[in-house]
């Protein structure tokens, strides 16, 4: 089978299945080798490595990563797609499962004991825009033995989720992404190198898990919901924040206390704080 990385495959393939972009499942197909390479580097993919693929779309990476790594997971949504893969694309590789089915609806540690005996595996994804924060989350939230997700996002949310306490881009997805992983953006990628071409340029962004979150906390849910509270009105000052979230019920005397005891201003915005002092100030909330 000829690698989908070149164009000309890739649209002789969608002419031979007559496929239509699906809008609602935010297709875009990559048609540059040198991203998937990148990919692959930044991922670490060894012939050691189970590979979940959420959304291989026409099976353009999936090639590469069948390649490269031991055993394929591949998790499509879209019921069209799944004949090109078995029966065209995928269909000489003999270490891939392709799976028709919406991730979010999953039961991931399950797929992960079936499919891998419960050991780590390595999340590689193009994913879709517009479901992009809630996947990435789900993977991160809900603790799965995974030791990494290499995923190509929009490029403002690979910002976002690497920015640091101060800057325009720092919110709760960033340090939501820094309990959890340590991330590393390992390339951006020009809106030429997909088909179709999307609005936004991209950026490939590799998060490495943590077995432990760097930042001790008596209660993970408090740490959360300070962090919302503390972004949901940008502007206002951290104090404000946590008396006027709905998710807390903190009295202003009360939370002005733990702030001073966390050694921060009164008067100092959610923006300025790093993840170790949210964590200081959840544990004198808790």
């Amino acid at each position: 089978m000829a690698q989908l990385a070149d164009p000309k495959n890739t649209i002789a393939i969608l002419n031979k299945y007559h496929i239509v972009f699906q809008k609602k499942y935010g297709q875009n197909f990559l048609i540059d080798e040198h991203v998937i390479e990148k990919i692959l580097k930044a991922a670490g993919i060894t012939k050691d490595d189970t590979v979940l693929e959420i959304g291989p779309g026409i099976g353009t990476l999936t090639q590469y990563l069948c390649e490269n790594a031991g055993h394929v997971i591949a998790v499509e949504i879209d019921k069209n797609l799944i004949p090109i893969l078995e029966n065209d694309t995928l269909a000489q590789y003999e270490n891939v499962r392709i799976i028709n089915d919406d991730v979010m609806k999953l039961d991931l540690k399950e797929l992960i004991e079936t499919e891998n005996g419960g050991k780590p595996i390595k999340v590689v994804a193009n994913l879709p825009y517009y479901i992009t924060t809630p996947i990435v989350m789900a993977l991160l939230e809900k603790k799965l033995p995974v030791e990494s997700i290499t995923v190509m996002v929009q490029k403002e949310v690979a910002a976002r989720m690497q920015a640091k306490p101060g800057s325009s881009d720092y919110g709760a997805l960033s340090l939501a992404v820094r309990y959890y992983s340590e991330p590393y953006i390992a390339a951006n990628v020009p809106v030429n190198c997909f088909m179709p071409r999307p609005g936004v340029d991209s950026a490939v962004i590799r998060m490495k898990l943590y077995r432990e979150p760097p930042v001790h906390v008596e209660n993970e849910e408090l740490l959360f919901a300070l962090i919302r509270a503390s972004f949901n009105q940008r502007r206002k000052t951290l104090l404000n924040g946590i008396c006027n979230f709905s998710g807390l019920n903190i009295t202003k005397e009360r939370a002005a206390e733990a702030i001073a005891r966390t050694g921060l201003s009164p008067d100092v915005r959610g923006e300025m704080l790093s993840l170790e002092q949210f964590a200081v100030l959840s544990c004198h909330l808790s």
